[in-house]
Formats: C-alpha cells, structure tokens, sequence
C-alpha cells in the first residue's frame, strides 16, 4: 500500500534522523524532499501547502530545538500532520436509528460500488451481527443488478430483486418496505454511477437521497484515481450531504493521493478502505495506523486485529499443546499454516504490516508469485495422510506421484520438503524453553535477501 510514497518518505526522513542537530536550512531541505513526495503521489496541492507549513512550523519552532533527539521529534511531527489531514481518528457507521437503518452508496463509474456494497454488508454481518438486505438501483446495467444478486447470495445477505424498467425511488422505497417486513437492521442501496457533470443523474441521486432519508450516505471513491478524486468528491458533497467515504482498490497501484487529499478537501471522514478484491476485503480507516504505514512503522494494530478474526484459534492452540510435547511438525500442520497466512493477505500483508520491513514486503512480492502458496498446498493435498505425518517416507517413485497428482514439478516438491524442515527446526525451539525467542533468531531463514540474511527457504 503506497508503496512509492513509503519509500521516498523513508530516505528523507533517514536522512534528518543522521543529523546530530537540526537547523532552518536541513529542516528547509527535508521539507523540499516531502513536498515532491508528496506531489508525485498526486496528493492535492491544497493539501501539500498546508501540511508542508505545518510541519515547517513546529519543526522549526520550540518543538524540535529543545528535543534530545530533533531527528526523531521531526518524524513525530511529520506523522501526526498525516493523522490530522486524515482525520484524528477512526469514524465508524451512524446506525442510531429506527431499523432499518438506510445506507446509500454514490460515486463514479467504475470506482467499486456494488462490490463495496457487499463487503460492507458483510462487514456488518460479521462484526455488529446485523441482518443486511442489500438492492441495487443502477436501472443502466442489468449486469450491476445480476452482479449484487450473485454477491449477496456468497455472502449470506438479503437480496431484493429490482430491474430496468423501474425508478429508482420505487425500488428502494419497496425494498426498505420489504426490510421493514422481514425485520431487517440495515438497508444498503447501490445507485448508478454517475459523473458530477451529468445534470441528470445527479438530480436523480438528489431526489432519491430526498425520498429514502439515508442515515449514511457514502462516497465510494478509487484510491488510484490520486487528487482527482478528491475533486469528486468535493464535487459530489456539494450536491449530497455525505457522511463519509469509502476508498477502493488501495491494494493495487495506488499512489496515496487519494487517501491523504479526500478528508481535508471534502472535510468528510474515509471511513474504510478497500485492500482486495475478495468480500472480506474491507477494514476499517485508521489515520494513525495508515500514517504509521506510510513512513514505514509498519501497522502491528490491525496486524493483531486480523490475527484476532481471521486466524483458527482451535487449530493454533492444538498445534501449541502438541509442539509442548515434543511432537513433530509434520506436513498437515504446515498446510494448516500456509492457509492461515493465505487468510492473513500471505507474507506481502503480513511483512506490509511488520515494522522496520521498508521495502520488504515489495522483494518479498517479487520473489514469490502469487500461486507458491496455492502450489504448494497442492502438493501436501496430493499426499497420502502417512505420506504428511512423515515425510521421510517419500521416495523416487511416491515424488513421481505426487507432483504428477498436483500438477507440479520435483524441483517444487523438494524445495517444499526443504522448508518444511528448516520450519520444524523452529517449531521444535518454540516448544522448548524461551521457544519465542528461540524461534525469532531463526526467522532469518525466512526472510528474502536483505532482511535478515539467508532466502525464502527453497528459493
């Protein structure tokens, strides 16, 4: 996420922590450097002056002169600006209000909206176990409609059926009827996207938003589409009381003007931030673990957040008790790993979050393609269960077998055999006394070239 930004941030920023005291003219030169930083990450200009005289005055006022460290008071400066033109804190949904509660999503063409409507669905399921019915109003695109209906059914939400030839309004005045019947808490209508320039279509959001009195009206916006979305949203709050935005796609190439120009320039909260395609893909907007983010401090937070709800406890926990008795790390349990991690966005979302990685994460992403884990896997599925309990077992003839079973080659098989034992060396030291410990000074293996000494095991 912001990978670019990360980067160029990071060498600025090491550089004023090497001086041993900061004057007018090294701060005046670091200033310089952020501000191009920012700019080439299409970061509104607005937003670049404010936040680039902020920084310049506390940086050199009383704030960094009387600090024993000026170098580490000037990053402290420099990412709590961040926080403020993000938002000091984390917003969350207004759902005070005589179910249902009713949410409409507006924006571009393009930028998210029907997938955004189903991963926060899904988010309210999940999390405030809320009884969703999700119903499309976008009467352009059959499609849309066709789209909604197949999301909603993968993610257990309510679906109410709507097309072509029907108004917005009416849909959606049925379908908060039909809520209102079958006893549903939240309400999210997806509309049509539109341009700020469409006359038409926007007195059409306009009369829709009048007739259904949303509680929540938000603004879905594309994180690659930098400043320029910022000017759609200012344009789009114009013509709607929005209450927040949500920002799609930053786990793609996004360069982070988006994220860093929305709330100064609309003055509307991001509220979540979408980070994959898949329907649990949505995490709550945080400034301060965001800033942290951006300079390299890594997220340790929604790291735990995420082991919290996405990791198997029971599995985790029968794998603790067993390594407590001395027993084998067998290939089962390092299934049960890589799938865990799958689950945790695999090593690029894990080493995103960790701090002190800089670029970590962007050589680990080089190194291992997308499919090693899902290879992988398929190699252990094609195993008898003797076969993954010990795999000693495994000669020419059985190796022949599986990767002819899994689609893959003996050189793929041996390179996992090779991690698996390094990783069970290191299981094998967290049963013992002082295991984490034991277990952190043999991570090196792990780590790509850099990080750590040593490769991806097998690489």
């Amino acid at each position: 996420m912001f990978e670019n930004l990360t980067e160029r941030l990071s060498q600025t920023l090491r550089h004023v922590t090497g001086q041993a005291r900061l004057s007018e003219d090294n701060i005046a030169d670091a200033m310089r450097d952020v501000r191009m930083a920012l700019l080439e990450a299409d970061v509104a200009l607005p937003v670049v002056k404010d936040f680039v005289e902020a920084v310049k005055a506390r940086a050199v006022g009383q704030e960094v002169s009387k600090s024993l460290s000026p170098g580490q008071m000037f990053i402290k400066i420099v990412q709590q600006e961040l926080e403020r033109i993000m938002g000091s804190q984390n917003e969350t949904l207004n759902l005070a209000t005589q179910p249902p509660a009713v949410m409409l999503m507006a924006g571009l063409q393009g930028a998210g909206k029907t997938t955004s409507v189903a991963k926060l669905a899904k988010f309210l399921q999940e999390k405030h176990k809320k009884k969703v019915l999700v119903v499309s109003a976008d009467i352009y695109r059959p499609a849309a409609i066709k789209q909604l209906e197949t999301l909603a059914n993968d993610i257990g939400a309510g679906f109410f059926p709507s097309n072509i030839d029907q108004k917005p309004v009416d849909i959606a005045n049925a379908a908060i009827a039909e809520a209102k019947l079958r006893f549903y808490d939240v309400v999210i209508v997806d509309t049509a996207g539109r341009l700020h320039i469409d006359t038409d279509m926007m007195t059409e959001i306009k009369d829709l938003h009048a007739a259904i009195k949303p509680i929540e009206t938000l603004f879905v916006v594309d994180a690659m589409t930098g400043q320029d979305a910022a000017n759609t949203a200012k344009a789009f709050g114009e013509a709607l009381p929005l209450t927040g935005v949500i920002l799609t796609k930053a786990d793609a190439d996004s360069r982070g003007g988006a994220a860093l120009s929305v709330r100064h320039i609309t003055g509307k909260p991001i509220k979540f931030i979408g980070v994959g395609e898949k329907t649990d893909a949505l995490d709550p907007f945080y400034p301060d673990r965001i800033a942290s983010r951006i300079l390299g401090m890594g997220d340790i937070l929604s790291l735990i957040d995420e082991a919290e709800s996405k990791l198997d406890k029971d599995k985790a926990e029968k794998l603790a008790k067993k390594l407590k008795k001395g027993k084998k790390f067998d290939l089962e349990d390092l299934r049960d790993q890589l799938q865990q991690m799958q689950n945790m966005g695999g090593m690029k979302g894990l080493l995103d979050k960790l701090p002190g990685m800089g670029n970590m994460a962007q050589m680990a992403q080089s190194q291992m393609d997308n499919k090693m884990f899902t290879r992988m896997e398929a190699i252990i599925n094609s195993m008898t269960p003797a076969e993954r309990r010990n795999p000693d077992l495994l000669n020419g003839s059985r190796k022949r077998r599986i990767t002819v079973g899994s689609g893959t080659e003996i050189q793929d098989l041996n390179r996992l055999l090779k991690q698996h034992k390094q990783m069970a060396k290191m299981m094998k030291k967290m049963g013992q006394k002082g295991g984490m410990t034991n277990m952190m000074r043999g991570m090196g293996v792990m780590m790509p070239p850099g990080g750590g000494g040593g490769r991806f095991p097998g690489m």
